[in-house]
C-alpha cells in the first residue's frame, strides 16, 4: 500500500484559505475503477481508497506512516504568490481585455 502527504489547496468555491492548513494522508489508488454494465455506476475493490486522515504538521503525518509501515510521498505545497492590485486598476482606460 502506497499513500500520500500533503496539504490540501482551495476549493473554487471558497475566497478564504480555511481548511488548507491542515496535512492529509490519503491512500493512492491499488486498483482501476469499474463501471457496472447494468446500472452504469462506477465502483471499485480497493478498500483502502476510503480513509483519509488528517494531521496538523507534517512531521506528524510522517511519523505516522512511518509506525504503520505505509509506504509514502510527501509533495510539498506550492508558494502562493499574490500579485497587490489596486481597485482603481478595474477603471483604467488602457487596461488589458478579458
Amino acid at each position: 500500500m502506497k499513500a500520500r502527504i500533503y496539504q490540501p489547496t482551495k476549493t473554487a468555491m471558497q475566497s478564504g484559505r480555511a481548511k488548507t492548513h491542515r496535512w492529509l494522508l490519503e491512500s493512492l489508488p491499488q486498483s482501476r475503477k469499474t463501471r457496472d454494465p447494468l446500472m452504469g455506476w462506477t465502483s471499485s475493490d480497493d478498500m483502502n481508497r476510503q480513509w483519509r486522515l488528517s494531521f496538523e504538521t507534517r512531521d506528524e503525518a510522517v511519523a505516522y506512516a512511518e509506525r504503520r509501515g505505509i509506504a509514502y510521498e510527501v509533495e510539498e505545497p506550492h508558494e502562493r504568490r499574490i500579485q497587490p492590485k489596486s481597485y482603481a486598476a478595474n477603471f483604467r482606460w488602457n487596461r488589458p481585455p478579458g
